[in-house]
């Protein structure tokens, strides 16, 4: 069995079955079973999540009974064997259609005769497959092409015209970028460009912050460079959080839901170890990752406590010159590192969200000193996540001056959709 088609199937496997992260389940994955082309692997892995919905079209059209009868491991090998034959150009149709038989024998047993005769059907039929009529039900035709709960369509097309939000759609089946955070404290932006560059990388300056490079080539991870703790992979829109705080040196910093603690890391970088940063998280374990990581670093100014966000730390009111908030939220801003994001049902808990976002940020407004900053921050392209949070919170808040708003679009920006939110308390009487 070839490998690279296992370590895929297995990925995809635990992100349907287990709900697990595609990123994480790919890592594991490939430790696992040591595929020889993590490229591969991660371009059939990436393009079947992304185009789940798509997929899952055309089988609709293949198989009388539908998609929605089939068990999650015929699913599974189907839409592998469909996004081969209609979307990677580099895989003969024979193997496509073998591999997957290949599969179905292995994890469909008794299926495998199925399985071959959906394919070839798809590709009997491939070019006469229809999309739905966009005349009839723009909605629709939107989330089967580029795979989005309709509700996300329906969410985005409240505030931008349809064809912004075509783009957004595209956007997010894009691969994005890499893009790394240089560490100010360790090595000089020059220096890091020639070293990287002796080593075979393509490096591009940021276009957002100023300590961002964009980055082409593999296993960054596994450099010593990295190792050694130069740099970070950051996206710039997260970076950008700590240059829109603009941390003084000396400062006192609350770094509120700051697992897994890149804007911690950003932040004392800025501050170059000087001051303190009080990085907060309900979960412990998290909590371990910022240390580790500030150890790779060389940061030494960052302190990390275990604390519900909701909940008022009586110790530190009014203890901060600045305090970020960046909350937990529905995530539609990375959906091109996490295309099952794509696919979330609109729950109750996710209706509930921004309750909790302005608890969170109402808590943890109350340790800004006065003339102090406080800076909210999503990963989301969600009004009722952001805009509607502020407005909320400084009608009850009015002693907090909004200074400035920003909302990324990875399809203008180049960067994951994000919300950052820069708001300043008065100093009170004189």
């Amino acid at each position: 069995m070839d490998a690279n088609r296992k370590t895929a199937y297995l990925t995809l496997m635990d992100v349907e079955s287990k709900k697990s992260y595609s990123n994480i389940a790919l890592n594991h994955q490939i430790i696992c079973n040591k595929p020889n082309s993590q490229g591969f692997v991660r371009e059939l892995v990436y393009g079947v999540l992304e185009n789940k919905l798509l997929l899952d079209y055309y089988i609709d059209q293949l198989v009388s009974s539908g998609a929605g009868s089939l068990r999650t491991s015929d699913l599974t090998v189907l839409r592998m064997g469909i996004y081969q034959l209609g979307c990677m150009n580099s895989v003969p149709e024979y193997a496509a259609v073998n591999e997957s038989v290949i599969l179905a024998k292995r994890y469909c047993r008794g299926r495998e005769g199925f399985v071959n005769g959906v394919l070839r059907n798809y590709l009997n039929r491939k070019f006469s497959i229809k999309l739905p009529d966009r005349a009839e039900d723009e909605v629709k035709y939107l989330s089967i092409k580029y795979s989005y709960a309709p509700w996300i369509i329906e969410l985005w097309l409240e505030q931008y015209k349809v064809d912004f939000v075509e783009e957004m759609l595209k956007a997010g089946n894009e691969t994005p970028q890499t893009t790394i955070r240089l560490n100010w404290l360790r090595i000089i932006k020059k220096d890091l460009i020639q070293k990287l560059e002796e080593k075979g990388y393509e490096v591009t300056p940021g276009e957002l912050c100023q300590n961002a490079l964009h980055i082409k080539g593999s296993e960054l991870l596994g450099t010593e460079l990295y190792k050694h703790g130069l740099f970070s992979i950051q996206d710039e829109s997260s970076m950008l959080v700590a240059e829109k705080l603009d941390p003084k040196h000396g400062d006192v910093v609350m770094d509120v839901c700051a697992a897994p603690g890149g804007k911690t890391m950003a932040i004392a970088e800025r501050m170059n170890n000087t001051g303190s940063i009080i990085a907060s998280d309900i979960y412990r374990r998290k909590l371990d990752i910022i240390d580790k990581e500030a150890e790779r670093l060389g940061i030494t100014n960052v302190e990390t406590r275990s604390w519900d966000a909701t909940r008022v730390d009586s110790s530190m009111i009014e203890k901060a010159d600045r305090v970020v908030v960046d909350v937990p939220c529905s995530g539609l801003g990375v959906v091109r590192r996490k295309p099952e994001i794509k696919y979330k049902k609109k729950t109750t808990e996710m209706e509930l969200l921004p309750k909790k976002q302005l608890a969170i940020l109402s808590a943890s407004s109350q340790y800004v000193k006065p003339g102090g900053t406080l800076l909210y921050s999503t990963c989301t392209i969600n009004p009722y996540e952001n805009q509607r949070i502020i407005a909320d919170f400084l009608k009850k808040n009015p002693s907090f001056k909004k200074e400035e708003a920003i909302q990324l679009l990875p399809h203008i920006n180049h960067t994951d959709g994000f919300f950052i939110c820069v708001m300043k308390k008065s100093r009170g009487l004189v």
